[in-house]
């Protein structure tokens, strides 16, 4: 966007219908180069903000978790090694812990390094699955080979509409594309922004689906290494789940949104008969970026232990298991497919744990899938209280 800012003032050219406000708008960044891919401190959709306000709700709804007596004093909580994520872990610990959770020890961050020498013991697989670094075709760049596609598809017609009243400018796909990021980014920094106003509302839905397109080619459902590297975090927290409270009652792991998708593939929570396609826009889709993984996403997996009803009793015998799952994506109950017989569409958890198992015979070994040395790790194992 810098970029096209700068050619826009090399040019000597004012702007005017629906750009004029461009001849005197300025970059939201006092430092670009300081700030890029810093958790955001400004406005009211500020990140920090975000991330407090995420700690407070959830201290509400899990307080019980905390006050427990058989509860340990301590909770250990995870955040991959950017200055944004942990960022974000700290402001939310202190909407959850307290403001003094780290001086009075309540709670404890541990920070994992987004490096690839950590084969699958990591929180970020897709800067350890090699292959999936390497591919140029079907790995990482996937994602955005398919983008470029969708993008050739709808963004013709706003350059040539910005070019009808601006004929002394041309504007490549990628930029209109910049224009439309530029959208959310100043709103999340200055709470509102006139990029907004510029596109039409068939000009926005088309830019949801092309999110929807990038993540679910880059690594999620669309791409073959994606669920294979999902598979770490969910077999990880799929072995604690049997265990209960004697392995810990709450755990906190902070990432990448494009760490996010991978586990959702892993856990086929969006499945889809056929991919998105990146010919025209897909309408029904199961998989949209704005209720998977948008700004402050989270998901949570929840252990349930209920007794049955005496009405249940002589019923189904799925419903007299005393443990369940339920699965929480942005504070929305998502039912398992083929699971949500429990209480609150969730999924009895031995249902639950022969789902993961046999997902994970599907996707594949990490190792194998993406070229990591035999003796480097081959699972998660910071993972505990």
């Amino acid at each position: 966007m810098l970029a096209l800012l700068q050619r826009i003032k090399g040019s000597n050219v004012t702007l005017k219908g629906d750009l004029t406000f461009v001849n005197n708008w300025q970059y939201f960044s006092l430092v670009p180069s300081a700030e890029h891919d810093q958790l955001t401190t400004t406005g009211p959709y500020a990140g920090t903000l975000s991330a407090f306000a995420a700690g407070t709700k959830l201290r509400t709804r899990y307080r019980h978790l905390l006050s427990s007596p058989s509860h340990r004093r301590l909770v250990n909580f995870w955040a991959s090694d950017s200055n944004r994520v942990i960022e974000t872990a700290r402001y939310f610990a202190t909407g959850f812990f307290g403001l003094d959770w780290d001086s009075r020890q309540a709670a404890k961050l541990h920070i994992i390094p987004e490096t690839p020498d950590l084969g699958a013991n990591t929180l970020t697989p897709g800067d350890t699955c090699l292959r999936y670094r390497n591919d140029l075709l079907t790995g990482h760049d996937y994602g955005l080979i398919q983008l470029s596609k969708f993008r050739s598809v709808y963004l013709p017609a706003i350059s040539a509409r910005f070019q009808v009243q601006n004929p002394g400018i041309d504007f490549t796909d990628g930029e209109i594309y910049s224009m439309q990021e530029m959208c959310g980014f100043e709103i999340l920094v200055r709470g509102s922004s006139p990029w907004c106003n510029i596109f039409t509302r068939d000009d926005w839905l088309n830019f949801a689906y092309a999110r929807d397109i990038i993540h679910y080619y880059r690594a999620g459902p669309g791409n073959k290494y994606g669920a294979v590297m999902g598979r770490l975090w969910l077999d990880a927290t799929a072995n604690l789940l049997p265990k209960g409270p004697d392995a810990g009652r709450l755990f906190f792991s902070f990432v990448h949104d494009g760490d996010i998708v991978p586990m959702l593939a892993a856990l086929d929570i969006f499945p889809s008969k056929t991919h998105l396609p990146v010919t025209h826009r897909e309408k029904n889709q199961a998989w949209k970026m704005s209720q998977v993984v948008p700004m402050n996403g989270r998901v949570i997996l929840e252990r349930l232990t209920c007794e049955p009803s005496s009405k249940d009793r002589g019923g189904d015998p799925r419903q007299l298991q005393r443990h369940h799952v339920r699965i929480n994506v942005n504070d929305g109950i998502i039912a398992l497919p083929n699971c949500s017989s429990g209480p609150g569409a969730s999924c009895p958890l031995q249902d639950f744990l022969a789902i993961v198992q046999e997902r994970g015979r599907e996707v594949g070994n990490f190792r194998k899938m993406c070229g990591v040395r035999e003796d480097s790790p081959g699972r998660i194992t910071f993972l505990h209280q």
